[in-house]
């Protein structure tokens, strides 16, 4: 089991960790429940099927630790709306970009993360999944327990609510830029 731990933790820390970060956002409650994940990964590892890979195994199990440390808190879903500060998330630097690309890639994830606060719980929870972990919809549907078709319109919604958001952003943003000009 070691050896499977092991290989576990390497492959996916990253990911369990930044899934948990986004939803949790502070960096010591995200430490402390992807130790919690791995709690429950030991106790629970000779019981995975593998119907699922490993990754959506994980990412599911992650859902239900946040989702467990909400229900702990005070006005939990309130506090989990509140909790979602996108501008905290780093741009990779696989290429070693110059920072000038860094600014302008942080500025426009800044905006796709202001978008996100729009969304519902469960539209984030799909987008985090979909589009930042790369899971396809079945992969989703497994790691949420939902099926396929549910995972499919929430992403149909959420995408619908971000395109909304980006447009008024940027609509907001040519306003300011003219206003600006005309001074």
């Amino acid at each position: 089991m070691n050896s499977v731990f092991d290989e576990l933790y390497k492959q996916y820390h990253h990911d369990l960790y930044q899934f948990l970060f986004y939803m949790v956002r502070n960096k010591e409650h995200a430490e402390d429940l992807v130790q919690e994940v791995y709690i429950r990964v030991l106790k629970s590892y000779d019981r995975f099927e593998k119907r699922s890979s490993e990754k959506t195994w994980l990412l599911s199990i992650a859902r239900n630790v946040a989702i467990d440390f909400f229900r702990k808190q005070k006005g939990w879903k309130q506090r989990l709306l509140e909790k979602f500060d996108w501008s905290a998330q780093q741009v990779k630097d696989e290429s070693h970009p110059i920072p000038d690309e860094i600014a302008i890639q942080k500025e426009e994830l800044k905006w796709v993360y202001e978008c996100l606060n729009h969304c519902t719980y469960d539209q984030r929870m799909v987008i985090i999944l979909r589009y930042l972990h790369d899971l396809s919809i079945a992969e989703t549907a497994e790691a949420l327990g939902w099926t396929e078709s549910k995972v499919k319109t929430t992403q149909h919604r959420a995408l619908g609510v971000l395109r909304k958001q980006m447009k008024q952003l940027d609509e907001k943003e040519v306003r300011l830029n003219e206003k600006i000009g005309v001074e």
